[in-house]
């Protein structure tokens, strides 16, 4: 979670919102990214899915089976079913995203549907340190 961090305090250098994420297999890291919505004019150039892509071509395949997401913010629902199809096998997210997180905020996407693979999810592993960089950034906004 301490590199999806740095990749977040990146992303916010970029005036991007201060997302990271990181993918490892068996504890190595395969894949990573941060925010790149403005930068590379793209809507779905979101840290998880960057890393998602990431890692996909680290392992020349689209399945990331018995792989980790640590992400610096809950994911959206566009990036939630991203995690799904890839099949990743565990989510860990540091802060809750009461506006749009899927997971646990306005809702519970993973309990809510049937889907034919199953996710892990722990939360709030420094959530506080996500919290407070993205408090930083959008107050610098104001």
């Amino acid at each position: 979670m301490m590199r999806a961090l740095e990749l977040a305090v990146k992303s916010s250098n970029s005036n991007e919102v201060p997302v990271g994420a990181v993918i490892t297999n068996n504890g190595v890291v395969i894949g990573e990214g941060r925010n790149k919505v403005i930068s590379n004019n793209d809507v779905s150039a979101h840290a998880e899915i960057l890393a998602i892509r990431n890692a996909s071509e680290t392992t020349k395949n689209y399945r990331l089976n018995k792989c980790v997401i640590y992400i610096t913010l809950e994911p959206c629902h566009m990036c939630a079913k991203a995690i799904l199809d890839a099949r990743i096998d565990r989510l860990v997210f540091a802060a809750p995203e009461p506006k749009t997180g899927s997971i646990i905020s306005i809702d519970t996407l993973y309990d809510r549907l049937s889907f034919n693979h199953k996710i892990e999810v722990e939360h709030g592993l420094l959530a506080d340190e996500s919290a407070n960089l993205l408090k930083a950034f959008f107050k610098a906004r104001r």
